[in-house]
């Protein structure tokens, strides 16, 4: 049985849009050696967002990866995006990490955003430290760039559930960031561009901040160490290694939350991170205990956490090694590996044997999806756990722009979804529209840009269409339709009586018929119906005709010339007269709609839902979530297209909701009148 590599650590590098965490990757490469030039997300080079879509907007849309040594130890970075909208690719990957670095800018009123990342690395009990980046954008003062750290650590706080534990403690002088000092050895360091920090005496004018700030972090260990605990109360001084033991111990089991600080972009503070990292995050097969994961199979188990389609390679899946060795050319779930690599953004470099613990890439697996279990023999008693599924909030329906390309679509969408397992995709049933789904407008936009890219199918887009019906009103009785048609030899002819009645909301369709005495032969009834069904397709208002039953109550036939088909053409007719009578009325589709939030914008969002004919059915405290709330209600479809927009401008970008069908609703008459003028439909049974 091979035992799970020494000297590894894989790591997440997440946190907000535009808090530094493609300039901390950069920054921990170069300090490490494994490139010998940073790049910047400015000039569009760095290691990390390195896809034409990443450089582009400047921003991370998928995740990166990049591998490097540190005395002896062999990283591998996840650099995960920060937009919300990218989300689900940040979720996959973390859950094959070993622990996660997540990166904040010092600003209070901004931290709220961590929130949802911290509530899933809690979920997952994924050890995670906090790297206050930018730190030196706060420090117009000593005093200032103090309180300022204070003020973060005690919003940061209020957004994670375990103890917020600061490892460090700045050292501003007139206006700059110039070190920091370790909270465990008590030693002093002043920042030195393209070096290491320096030891220095412990400024006076900070023993006391750092002496209650120390007080703080051995505290919050004690809380989980009683030996500690007996030596804090009587006053004995604990030993450095007792104090990195606790923290590598808490750390490991996501009992704590360690927070350090720096400026990545001058490597500030990026090296005592990565000591941190060596020395106290959990190594890979403590991971592999603290997930349970249990394999009992003598035989290599992976998971995939990313699907990427690269230019030049196809195909790759990126992977986590839980046990055993994977080597090139080896089977996994019925698929021949090939090609075995390590990531360097989209560089790769081949290797011939990937160890328990690793992350690599794997080339050509097809019909392998991101989260799948890999084994040599493909049998395992279960799946490893995955991410959960994003549900889908905006949408875009969309057409090739040429023609000719429409027979591209499917298989280009496939690849598409398989990168991004957020979005999807489908042939709308009533409006007939290619509709794509995702996360957000820049989500789309940047699968369309792919589409476009990477399978030359440029797309025309617009707002889907509201997938309105329609029903009636009132009935109509003895409903009558004659079809008559002589053209030499047989003719046509079909005669019907029909009776037309609503339905209560939701029953759908119905038909029957009463003839007696042959009226109408059996054999041409089907043809009623069908004649039927095919006029309630596009009623009298334009749309699909619901909660409606059509019965057949007489009719007359000619021995030579009746036919199925008159008798449809028939009920047509019949059916088109007597719509027009039943009083249409415009239907709507209304969702059920489950809307969380935190506490303090409950009220904005209450707003939000009234001002967009929405019925609040309530609203309540999350159980497992400190601080938020649900809101429940009913939501016109047609005010939700852009209600992801709104509602994130609001909370400050982590508000969500998920929905569903929930039933159909007449339309407001002004606003049906709006309806009908812009799609074109009249009264008149005019677009049958």
């Amino acid at each position: 049985m091979t035992e799970i590599s020494l000297g590894l650590r894989n790591i997440a590098i997440v946190g907000p849009y535009a808090s530094g965490k493609t300039t901390l990757l950069e920054s921990l490469l170069y300090v490490t050696g494994a490139i010998s030039r940073k790049g910047s997300v400015r000039e569009r080079n760095t290691v990390g967002d390195s896809s034409a879509e990443a450089r582009e907007r400047q921003m991370s849309v998928e995740v990166s990866v990049a591998s490097t040594e540190y005395n002896g130890t062999r990283f591998t970075f996840l650099d995960c995006p920060g937009s919300v909208e990218f989300a689900q690719e940040t979720y996959n990957a973390l859950i094959g990490v070993d622990a996660a670095v997540v990166v904040c800018e010092p600003d209070n009123t901004r931290i709220l955003t961590l929130s949802p990342l911290f509530k899933f690395l809690d979920d997952w009990e994924i050890p995670h430290l906090v790297f206050i980046n930018k730190m030196d954008r706060i420090c117009s003062d000593e005093t200032r760039c103090a309180t300022t750290f204070v003020s973060v650590l005690e919003a940061l706080k209020n957004v994670s559930s375990r103890p917020v534990v600061p490892h460090q403690y700045p050292i501003g002088h007139k206006e700059k960031l110039i070190g920091y000092i370790d909270l465990v050895s008590e030693q002093a360091y002043h920042y030195h561009p393209g070096a290491p920090a320096a030891p220095v005496p412990m400024p006076e004018a900070l023993k006391e901040a750092e002496h209650a700030a120390r007080m703080q972090m051995l505290e919050e260990l004690a809380n989980f160490d009683d030996h500690l605990l007996e030596e804090l109360l009587e006053e004995i001084e604990p030993p450095q290694e007792e104090i990195i033991k606790d923290l590598k111990m808490e750390l490991g089991a996501d009992l704590i939350v360690p927070v350090f600080l720096g400026v990545a972009e001058q490597d500030f503070g990026v090296r005592p991170l990565l000591e941190a990292l060596l020395r106290e995050a959990p190594e890979p097969e403590s991971t592999t205990s603290r997930r349970g994961i249990v394999l009992k199979a003598d035989t290599p188990v992976a998971q995939v956490l990313k699907t990427y389609y690269t230019p030049q390679g196809g195909k790759l899946s990126l992977v986590r090694v839980w046990k055993g060795q994977i080597t090139d050319g080896m089977s996994l779930n019925g698929v021949r590996i090939g090609g075995l690599y390590r990531l360097m953004g989209q560089q790769t470099q081949p290797i011939q044997v990937a160890e328990a613990g690793e992350i690599v890439a794997l080339s050509r697996m097809e019909g392998i999806k991101t989260g799948d279990t890999l084994t040599s023999n493909g049998q395992m008693p279960s799946e490893l756990p995955k991410a959960e599924q994003i549900a889908p909030v905006f949408a875009l329906a969309l057409a090739p722009e040429k023609r000719n390309d429409e027979v591209k679509i499917s298989a280009a969408m496939a690849k598409l979804l398989e990168e991004d397992p957020s979005l999807a995709w489908e042939q709308h049933g009533d409006t007939h529209e290619i509709i794509l789904w995702g996360q957000g407008e820049i989500h789309l936009k940047v699968a369309l840009e792919r589409l476009r890219r990477k399978y030359n199918l440029p797309m025309v887009t617009h707002l889907p269409r509201v997938p309105y019906k329609e029903t009636i009103r009132k009935a109509a009785k003895d409903v009558h339709g004659r079809y008559k048609h002589q053209s030499g030899g047989h003719g046509q002819f079909g005669d019907v009586y029909l009776d037309i009645k609503p339905l209560p909301r939701g029953e759908g369709f119905s038909f029957s018929e009463t003839i007696v005495g042959g009226v109408v032969p059996r054999q041409y009834i089907p043809g009623v119906e069908s004649g039927v069904r095919e006029y309630l397709a596009c009623g009298p208002l334009g749309f699909p005709v619901v909660d409606v039953a059509v019965t057949l109550v007489n009719g007359s036939y000619h021995s030579v010339d009746s036919s199925e088909q008159a008798f449809k053409l028939a009920a047509r007719i019949a059916m088109q007269e007597g719509m027009a009578k039943c009083e249409p009325v415009l239907l709507e589709p209304i969702a059920a709609v489950d809307i969380c939030t935190p506490s303090e914008f409950t009220s904005k969002v209450l707003q939000l839902i009234s001002g967009r004919r929405g019925q609040i059915l309530g609203y309540e405290g999350m159980s497992d979530w400190k601080g938020w709330d649900k809101i429940s209600a009913y939501l016109p479809q047609a005010e939700m297209q852009d209600l992801i927009v709104e509602l994130r401008s609001l909370t400050l970008g982590v508000g969500y909701f998920n929905w569903k069908f929930a039933h159909l609703q007449e339309v407001p008459e002004p606003l049906a009148k709006r309806v009908l003028a812009t799609t074109g439909a009249n009264n008149n049974g005019s677009k049958n």
